[in-house]
């Protein structure tokens, strides 16, 4: 056969077509109702240009009048790799890792791959082992690591060590760009103190994620920075840790608001940490905003839906898993990239914040 030439395999006019096929669909059935060879079918499902357009859509129409859906396994077998796309995450916000998890999905359900999760637990001994364990068993042709995970350089030398293809997405330039998806935490923290400074705000409180999280560093440091425009700055005993979760946000707030002279306005590290500053306020028989005005930072749909409406830096968390799964498919395909992809975070103003006393 030359190169160019495609493969075209003789009609099923006289071919005979069973009424049914007892049990699961198989290839051999479909090459054998549709009268070509097996290696042909499994060239037209994986998309091969060696196929003449005429045979392509005689098989293409079999395999949807059948049914039939390929063998995850037997194509494992066949090209020597997994189709399993990881996610390993630690992230304590559910909702955040729910819109990593579409992101990613949104991109995965036009090919062949599949998703497949590994939460794991930084702060326990052995985690790294744990994810390069999983890496082992799975055998995945590639692994996303969202926030905190991404932000460990030992583990992603072991994960390079065993030939694991991966991309990180933090809040700062950590590796080689095709592997990085870039946010911009600490200029989206410095438009939340903007935001209140402009209002008048001057005794403002922040409460941080957990120290061993990159992004609560950067969140902190570009919310100083964006108060140091207008003069102002964090006053001792106006920062809190928190971990982001709701819970940590509630005690992390009643810290905060039973001092004798408590903030007028507060910013949290996440939504989930703001949504628990909107209970510790209600406990405290404060309004919100006329007493306390509240910032928060992700914008997850929870912020529209409490009442007030939350103010909060919207990071458009689903738009980054998209662009971790597309990343992570160039990688595969030996496609690379010069430059890490960026997202910058904006503010979204909403009912939860207004000049102090207002």
């Amino acid at each position: 056969m030359a190169k160019n030439d495609k493969i075209t395999e003789p009609t099923a006019t006289d071919a005979p077509v069973p009424a049914e096929i007892e049990g699961r669909v198989t290839i051999n059935d479909i090459a054998r109702i549709a009268n070509v060879s097996k290696k042909t079918v499994s060239r037209i499902i994986n998309k091969s240009p060696m196929v003449s357009e005429e045979t392509r859509k005689r098989v293409e129409a079999v395999i949807e009048q059948y049914g039939f859906q390929p063998d995850p396994r037997a194509r494992a077998l066949a090209f020597r790799k997994s189709f399993l796309i990881g996610l390993a995450y630690d992230n304590p916000s559910p909702q955040y890792v729910v819109n990593m998890q579409r992101g990613v999905l949104d991109v995965l359900m036009t090919t062949d791959y599949q998703l497949v999760l590994q939460p794991v637990d930084r702060t326990q001994p052995g985690y790294r082992e744990d994810i390069c364990a999983f890496f082992e068993r799975h055998r995945p042709s590639g692994i996303i690591m969202p926030p905190s995970v991404s932000e460990d350089d030992k583990l992603c030398e072991m994960l390079r060590d065993l030939g694991c293809d991966y991309v990180r997405i933090a809040s700062m330039e950590l590796d080689e760009p095709f592997r990085m998806i870039r946010t911009q935490d600490a200029e989206g923290a410095a438009q939340a103190a903007r935001h209140l400074a402009t209002l008048g705000h001057k005794r403002i409180a922040h409460i941080h994620g957990p120290k061993t999280f990159r992004s609560a560093h950067e969140r902190l440091y570009g919310f100083r920075n964006g108060l140091a425009e207008f003069g102002l700055e964090l006053e001792e005993g106006m920062t809190q840790e928190a971990g982001y979760t709701f819970e940590t946000g509630v005690q992390a707030a009643d810290n905060l608001l039973s001092m004798s002279k408590r903030p007028t306005a507060i910013f949290a590290g996440n939504d989930e940490m703001a949504i628990g500053i909107y209970t510790s306020a209600r406990k405290a028989n404060l309004r919100i905003p006329e007493d306390l005005s509240i910032v928060g930072f992700d914008d997850t749909p929870m912020a529209s839906r409490i009442w007030p409406l939350m103010t909060t830096v919207r990071l458009p968390i689903r738009e980054m898993g998209r662009e971790a799964a597309r990343s992570l498919l160039d990688q595969l395909e030996g496609h690379s990239t010069k430059l890490s992809k960026r997202f910058m975070p904006e503010i979204v103003v909403r009912q939860s914040t207004a000049p102090p006393g207002g």
